[in-house]
């Protein structure tokens, strides 16, 4: 019960951030354009694409129970997804999307640059890459998770070397938003792992939380940490 007044009280700054860009740079783009949604999931952006030529795509072998370590949804359905098939291999012809949206799927990728290479194949000349992904983030959906860490080093080292032009590359959060994230998740996941001390990390998170409405929005320390980086890239 406390856990969920400190959510409702502090929220998800790193969804809240994430769905806050996606909503912009989404409803930016002109309409009639055809988008793929890469690794769709449960299609939770589709909303966002009414105006467009919507195709999900996604893997779906994840379950949502997964192998049940680390962090899970419980239920997950991709029963809507167009595509069903490897990231890295899609069926569909060279230069044949305006736009491609790829949401926190990386993580998931054994190898990132594969599905890159293959955004490279799927674009237009001139069409938009729209591209997040952890750069702090815990382990979920395991099995299927396979790395963090993409920093903007990453995207500015990578993204060229496929043929993409950075237009923008934006962080989500700071270091400081990170900690209160975790500060916020610390009495689940005391009572989660049976810690005995479970007590006294509601008054930890408590008087973190203070601290955080007390400080404000004050100098950011993004170039430490933050908990993702959003991209927008043009094919060239």
């Amino acid at each position: 019960m406390f856990s969920q007044l400190l959510s409702s009280l502090f929220g998800s700054k790193n969804e809240t951030g994430r769905s806050k860009w996606l909503e912009q740079k989404l409803h930016s783009i002109p309409p009639g354009l055809r988008i793929l949604d890469a690794g769709a999931g449960e299609l939770r952006n589709k909303h966002l694409c009414d105006h467009l030529i919507y195709v999900s795509q996604d893997f779906c072998q994840y379950d949502g129970q997964g192998n049940k370590e680390g962090l899970h949804t419980g239920n997950w359905d991709t029963s809507k997804v167009d595509l069903v098939c490897d990231i890295t291999e899609i069926p569909e012809p060279d230069a044949s999307f305006d736009v491609i949206l790829c949401s926190e799927v990386f993580e998931h990728i054994p190898d990132p640059l594969k599905a890159l290479e293959e955004f490279s194949r799927l674009l237009k000349t001139g069409g938009k890459l729209i591209l997040t992904a952890p750069f702090a983030s815990l382990v979920h959906f395991a099995p299927y998770h396979y790395a963090t860490g993409f920093s903007r080093y990453w995207y500015e080292y990578h993204l060229p070397r496929y043929g993409f032009k950075i237009e923008e590359l934006a962080p989500n959060g700071d270091w400081f938003a990170y900690l209160e994230q975790e500060l916020m998740r610390l009495p689940q996941m005391t009572r989660q792992y049976g810690d005995w001390s479970w007590p006294i990390s509601y008054l930890v998170s408590l008087v973190g939380g203070l601290y955080f409405l007390l400080r404000g929005k004050r100098l950011k320390a993004s170039e430490l940490a933050c908990f993702g980086w959003h991209c927008l890239a043009i094919r060239c």
